[in-house]
């Protein structure tokens, strides 16, 4: 099974409970989601990790839940998954798929219209509410009906339907099977090819192209890969095959000698590779995958690296990310491109959420504070901000806020006395509510260096009331960090609609800056909206947005975002110092 299809078996149990007593089995369905989310986001296939032992690794997985996943992986199915299930019709987890679509609601349709077969349940649906008999349902009505016929079409475009791998999934892969490929001495060099090599948000396939003079021995390598499932089909210089997760996985080969050529045709865009076959053309020059052939003359030069291909075109060698036909090309002649950031530049990461027992409006992280800042000091991080969300305003008045704050301040100065050479910033996420106003009052707000403020609600605002919102939450002195600024999820939701034009002048004017969020799942800002906001000279900031020391290597992902915009370390604000940040934060 593929990490999504046991994502979404743990929400069906998790929708069954709900459904058959929510009071009674809360702390399961808060596992059963817990665990799912960390699932559908992970960097790599469950099921190696089980196979690696590595299942304790991840947060939001006990005892309990690794001993079903090993039943799961042993004999393809759960008998506790099956008893939970058992008694709800299968159309109810399909409904739930449907984005708006909670478990009762979904239970309550398919008992009142006798929905029982899941293959047509969304399209029965859709007629009933078409025939308006959905809004004679009491506590339904005719908005509750034009809601659901909205929810079925979006989700029938594709909204909710996961169609491509994320970046860190693919990249996971990729590299688990590189590593394996260099095991072998005929594979000289190797290297992922086309979106994945560009570092594309989401990636369609998996390509890999390896440097080698004895391809039979590559290929016989290749295709005894641990984690394969089976052999698509294998040639002289080329295989296909598929591993765990169902993904296919495809290998070229080629000489040593002529390898970058290979390697600069597989990368590029279609629209990078038109626009530098025509400037080559020009020359009287053709491109191929086998080198560079000189019209005229019919003479081929090939190449071992790119560096060599593209100076043969009088080009600066193009960083991958940029191959996407943005200008690169002409730069790359004048010798002006930019020198893109690198994940060493990253001096702190301000958006961890430790296990300190806030109590949150969200999620809780899973580790202390004290193996965060061990983590940060693997990573060569000068500085942390501790984010945790704001505690939560329906279960607190703001008297206890600022107190459970407040003793969480207090456990950081405690920290601080042991030195771990990890200097602390006393940050917090913040809900910025519908109304704009920040999830908590101004008392509380005094006693952080900062905060980080976000959209976790409502995200079904018009362009004008959501830009009105997010510029009245930012306006807070204390507000400097808007994280994950779209809030998309990849694969999963479309991002809230904002006017970009005055979120950066705002920005801009006041100098706050925006998260380029590292989460596997989220990649916000996107490259887009990163190379315009740079062109507006809008502060950005890479941050991991981790709830576990393990997600703290994800602050990889951002910086491929942070690349593919065109950043140079210069427009990241945490490659600055202590001192220089601490300058910024305290502006």
């Amino acid at each position: 099974m593929t990490n999504q299809e046991i994502a979404k078996l743990l929400k069906n149990v998790a929708t069954a409970y709900t459904i058959k007593d929510e009071n009674k089995f809360r702390f399961q369905i808060i596992a059963y989601l817990r665990a799912a989310d960390t699932i559908g986001n992970l960097s790599g296939e469950l099921q190696d990790y089980y196979y690696d032992n590595k299942l304790s690794q991840l947060p939001g997985i006990g005892k309990t839940l690794k001993d079903h996943f090993t039943e799961l992986f042993k004999t393809g199915k759960v008998s506790h998954f099956d008893w939970a299930i058992k008694g709800i019709p299968e159309s109810v987890f399909v409904l739930t798929d449907i984005p708006g679509f909670g478990p009762k609601t979904a239970f309550r349709l398919a008992h009142e219209f006798n929905l029982k077969n899941p293959e047509s349940a969304i399209s029965d649906l859709e007629k009933l509410a078409h025939e308006g008999k959905i809004a004679t349902l009491e506590g339904f009505g005719e908005k509750s009906q034009a809601d659901i016929i909205r929810s079925i079409e979006e989700f029938k475009q594709g909204k909710g339907k996961t169609t491509r791998m994320t970046l860190p999934y693919a990249f996971e892969i990729s590299e688990r099977i590189i590593d394996y490929l260099k095991q072998n001495p005929a594979v000289l060099q190797v290297n992922a090819l086309g979106s994945l090599r560009r570092r594309s948000p989401t990636v369609g396939d998996i390509d890999i192209a390896v440097a080698s003079n004895e391809p039979k021995l590559v290929l016989e390598h290749f295709v005894n890969y641990p984690s394969l499932e089976r052999i698509i089909e294998k040639g002289d210089v080329s295989a296909s095959i598929l591993v765990s997760g169902g993904r296919q996985i495809d290998l070229l080969i080629q000489p040593e000698n002529s390898y970058g050529s290979l390697l600069q045709h597989f990368t590029g865009s279609k629209n990078h590779n038109v626009h530098l076959r025509e400037y080559a053309l020009k020359k009287g020059l053709s491109l191929s995958e086998y080198g560079i052939k000189t019209i005229k003359t019919k003479k081929i030069s090939i190449f071992s690296n790119e560096d060599d291909f593209y100076h043969a075109l009088d080009l600066d060698w193009i960083p991958p990310e940029l191959r996407e036909d943005q200008g690169e090309i002409e730069l790359a002649k004048q010798h002006k491109l930019p020198q893109l950031i690198e994940l060493k530049d990253i001096k702190g990461d301000l958006h961890l959420h430790s296990n300190f027992p806030i109590e949150p409006s969200h999620d809780l992280g899973s580790d202390n504070m004290e193996a965060m800042l061990n983590k940060a000091k693997e990573l060569n991080y000068e500085y942390v901000g501790f984010a945790e969300h704001n505690p939560s305003q329906s279960k607190h008045d703001e008297g206890a806020i600022y107190d459970l704050i407040a003793r969480r301040n207090e456990n950081i100065e405690h920290i601080k006395t042991s030195n771990y050479n990890v200097r602390i910033f006393k940050l917090l996420e913040t809900d910025i509510l519908p109304n704009g106003e920040l999830a908590i009052g101004n008392k509380s707000l005094e006693i952080l260096d900062g905060t980080i403020v976000s959209i976790h609600s409502l995200f079904s605002l018009n362009k004008t009331d959501m830009t009105k919102r997010v510029i009245a939450g930012l306006s807070h002195q204390k507000a400097k960090i808007l994280a994950h600024p779209t809030g998309r999820m990849l694969n999963i939701r479309n991002g809230y609609q904002l006017d970009w034009e005055q979120i950066f002048e705002f920005c801009n004017k006041y100098r706050k800056a925006l998260e380029i969020n590292s989460w596997p799942g989220r990649l916000d800002l996107g490259d887009g909206l990163i190379k315009l906001a740079l062109e507006s000279n809008v502060p950005l900031i890479i941050d991991s947005d981790s709830h576990a020391v393990a997600q703290m290597d994800v602050q990889k992902y951002g910086v491929f975002m942070a690349r593919r915009g065109w950043a140079t370390k210069h427009d990241i604000l945490n490659t600055l110092g202590y001192n220089k940040f601490a300058e910024w934060l305290k502006s």
